[in-house]
């Protein structure tokens, strides 16, 4: 079982004085997260989703998902993500705004937890066709740990309104 993590974005980030696609967000948080001891181990396509919950009020958004190797705790590894996000110009404030990144871990080693500041796997992925989608990607044979359900019987029970607008980009750079 490996880390699976969560990459979203739908608005140009500001790091080290460049305004960057959400393409290349994410190609740099890939090469972030190695100086961290997080290694990529695969990459899904980018997929684009709409906006939620009013697709006319903000741009698509872009996702994917990345599988890691990290010795990080999965507090540890969530606070970095955190950091991360801040660094790329996230900001706290309205549920659901527009984001120029947004990292979820979505799943570490089948482990299933709730504390205060962390839940374990994420507890909306299995209801995300942008989670599952590239997530069945780079992890075929993906059983949710809490019901053992096969990752393509999750995708099966996906509302089909919320997949038919999903749009495979391409590859993380």
């Amino acid at each position: 079982m490996k880390v699976f993590i969560a990459l979203g974005a739908n608005q140009p980030a500001k790091f080290e004085g460049r305004v960057l696609t959400p393409e290349q967000t994410f190609a740099r948080v890939i090469e972030g997260l190695s100086v961290r001891s997080v290694r990529t181990c695969a990459k899904s396509s980018i997929w684009q989703s709409p906006a939620w919950p009013d697709p006319m009020a903000q741009p698509a958004y872009e996702n994917a998902v990345i599988s890691v190797d990290t010795r990080l705790k999965p507090l540890e590894l969530l606070n970095l993500l955190k950091e991360m996000e801040r660094d790329f110009g996230r900001r706290e404030g309205v549920r659901n705004a527009p984001r120029p990144l947004d990292l979820d871990i979505i799943d570490y080693h089948g482990i299933v937890t709730t504390t205060e500041n962390l839940t374990l796997p994420h507890p909306r992925m299995l209801t995300r066709s942008f989670v599952l989608l590239p997530l069945s990607e780079i992890a075929p044979n993906w059983r949710d740990p809490q019901k053992n359900r096969t990752i393509h019987e999750w995708i099966a029970r996906l509302v089909l309104k919320d997949v038919e607008p999903l749009k495979r980009l391409g590859r993380i750079i």
